[in-house]
């Protein structure tokens, strides 16, 4: 069977279509969730020139000498400010890396909700950070700004969609994204030499499933990234025109006890002339509140469910101890079996 990712139109949810018209977009998305986990989104009602302008903010940040970006790094434990190549793992965020090695090539600039943004609710200041904004880059904030607001307003329609496809009253994740653990990061690929050794075990950003609710992806429509297929193989995926990727996270899988799939993926870029061909992508992660306990719907716990109830703050912390601190998380043992009987190339 040939792998494709399916293409559901949103506006409905957008623009405030029919009744009958939100049910068809529901449905397809439904579709797409029990059978890839992927989507390509359109209809979603971002402005080209909301991303154009992104793009620039993208160019302007990475642009600079390493150690001028350097001085935006934040501790592990900080999901903000800048990582440079080789600093992260996505696959130990699995439990899975040879010797805990951080050997993913990437850089990346996050930002992310603030406990400013939640005036009058207690929030742990680790998890809910204050953004470090590049001071000589005056356009980057309002730029960069401006597209985490419209990507935050495409996750929460897509979460009332959401709803409307798993039977569940229209406001049902309101209750668990009102102080929603949101961030935005920013990835680069394209390297100056010498900043990164293109060795053998080159690895643009290790396999990983996605920690939260949904992740919606702008990307270069550059090859590189790669979803672990039910064939279990590895199948590139890039944007269509005018399109946005979703993709859902663990916490979906497990509110539907795995009939929403949260999918394997990862990154390799091509080396061209032993360059790494320019790609760029930035990846909002919708996560949910960080006191949330998730626990399977009841209409998905059929004969049981695969996990027990876990706060959103207690799966987030331990995904990020591995990918940023470099501890193997032991508590991802279904995702690590799928890694490891995937096909290899």
């Amino acid at each position: 069977m040939t792998f494709s990712v399916p293409t559901v139109d949103i506006s409905p949810y957008v623009l405030g279509g029919s009744p009958d018209e939100c049910t068809a977009a529901a449905a397809a998305f439904d579709r797409a969730a029990r059978t890839v986990g992927f989507a390509q989104i359109v209809g979603h009602g971002v402005p080209t020139e909301v991303t154009d302008a992104f793009a620039g903010a993208l160019d302007s940040f990475f642009g600079q000498p390493l150690e001028t970006k350097k001085a935006y790094r934040t501790p592990p434990q900080i999901n903000r400010g800048y990582a440079p190549p080789k600093t992260e793992s996505l696959s130990l965020s699995l439990g899975l890396a040879p010797s805990n090695r951080m050997h993913d090539f990437f850089e990346a600039f996050n930002v992310g909700a603030a406990r400013s943004d939640y005036p009058g609710v207690e929030l742990p200041a680790d998890d809910y950070a204050e953004n470090v904004w590049p001071a000589d880059l005056p356009g980057f904030r309002p730029a960069v700004s401006a597209y985490f607001d419209h990507a935050a307003r495409v996750a929460r329609t897509l979460t009332t969609l959401f709803a409307d496809a798993l039977g569940l009253p229209e406001d049902f994740f309101e209750g668990y994204t009102d102080h929603s653990l949101d961030v935005l990061r920013m990835n680069n690929y394209a390297l100056e030499p010498g900043e990164v050794e293109l060795d053998g075990e080159l690895t643009g950003m290790g396999e990983h499933t996605d920690y939260g609710i949904v992740t919606v992806l702008w990307a270069d429509q550059v090859a590189g990234l790669q979803v672990l297929g039910g064939d279990g193989g590895w199948h590139d995926v890039m944007p269509a025109d005018g399109a946005l990727l979703v993709n859902l996270g663990d916490l979906m899988a497990r509110w539907t006890n795995e009939q929403w799939m949260s999918t394997l993926h990862r990154v390799k870029p091509p080396i061209v002339e032993g360059r790494v061909e320019r790609r760029r992508s930035a990846a909002f992660f919708h996560d949910g509140n960080v006191d949330g306990v998730i626990s399977t719907l009841p209409p998905c716990v059929g004969d049981g469910s695969k996990y027990a109830p876990i706060t959103v703050g207690e799966h987030i912390n331990a995904k990020l101890a591995g990918s940023r601190a470099g501890v193997a998380n032991a508590a991802a043992e279904r995702e690590a079996a799928r890694v490891l009987a995937a096909k290899q190339g």
